[in-house]
């Protein structure tokens, strides 16, 4: 199928339905992406989102990230940001190339777009927050561990920020979203960006998704009193989970499987998320 003829970013049936070939594919060996591959990926799809905002069918022969009036928004105040990042201690290359490659004033209202690089949460609707990059970049970095991630799963697509930097991370990006606003607000981010290997799900996240489980890695953007025993047993073994787990005082958790039934658990630093919830609305 061409690109044309696809929907972005995939729906989860597109796997789904398709258990031989996902078995097939997981035997092959899979590459993270470089943070220069990362950067040449986001540049060319900046361009097609800079197209689609402008109603052209044709992307300019340019290789810039799409950007707004505001000076603020520019690659000197994102690569800032990044630079700010691992001054915090992210050390990891991949993760911050992916940092640097995805346009994060793109995710959020265009109104805040000036406060777009700031390390600071940002409303995007529903009582819920686009997460401030320094815990972005941390989580990845804790879950990716200097490996390979063949799949990864999201709880809390919210507007899909997250799942963007994962994509250039990982081989395959699930993300659930229990918001159905957001969900769909997540969709609408992500189209112009036209990136192959994330796949939305409408759901209840604290469930998981058993039906493509074994993950190399799960990720949780919302802060429950414990980490959900559904989600600590779709880990693969050798894969990490990473979560903010407590109420008013947070911690950010690391799980890691070990074997069939024996796991891991680190607590790493102090967080603050919005609450993990049940059900879907």
């Amino acid at each position: 199928m061409s690109d044309k003829g696809k929907r972005f970013p995939l729906p989860l049936s597109s796997v789904v339905d398709q258990g031989k070939k996902r078995a097939d594919s997981a035997v092959r060996s899979s590459t993270p992406v470089t943070a220069q591959t990362a950067a040449r990926n986001a540049a060319t799809a900046g361009v097609q989102a800079r197209s689609a905002h402008s109603g052209s069918s044709h992307a300019p022969n340019s290789g810039t990230i799409p950007q707004r009036s505001a000076p603020l928004i520019s690659d000197a105040v994102r690569k800032a940001m990044v630079d700010r990042v691992a001054s915090q201690g992210v050390k990891d290359p991949i993760v911050l190339g992916a940092m640097q490659a995805i346009p994060r004033h793109l995710f959020i209202d265009q109104g805040l777009s000036t406060q777009a690089y700031i390390d600071a949460s940002l409303p995007i609707g529903y009582h819920q927050t686009i997460s401030q990059p320094y815990i972005v970049a941390r989580m990845i970095e804790l879950m990716r561990n200097g490996g390979t991630l063949k799949n990864v799963l999201e709880i809390g697509t919210g507007c899909g920020y997250q799942a963007a930097v994962l994509s250039l991370v990982a081989k395959d990006v699930y993300s659930i979203e229990r918001i159905k606003g957001l969900h769909e607000l997540a969709k609408q981010n992500l189209r112009p960006l036209r990136i192959a290997n994330i796949r939305l799900h409408y759901g209840d996240g604290m469930l998981g998704l058993p039906q493509v489980a074994p993950f190399d890695g799960i990720i949780l953007a919302a802060a429950g009193l414990e980490v959900p025993q559904a989600l600590v047993e779709q880990l693969a073994i050798g894969g990490r989970l990473v979560a903010p787990v407590g109420a008013r005082q947070q911690m950010l958790q690391m799980i890691e499987r070990t074997g069939v039934r024996d796991w891991t658990s680190t607590t790493v630093e102090s967080c603050h998320f919005v609450p993990l919830r049940s059900g879907v609305m």
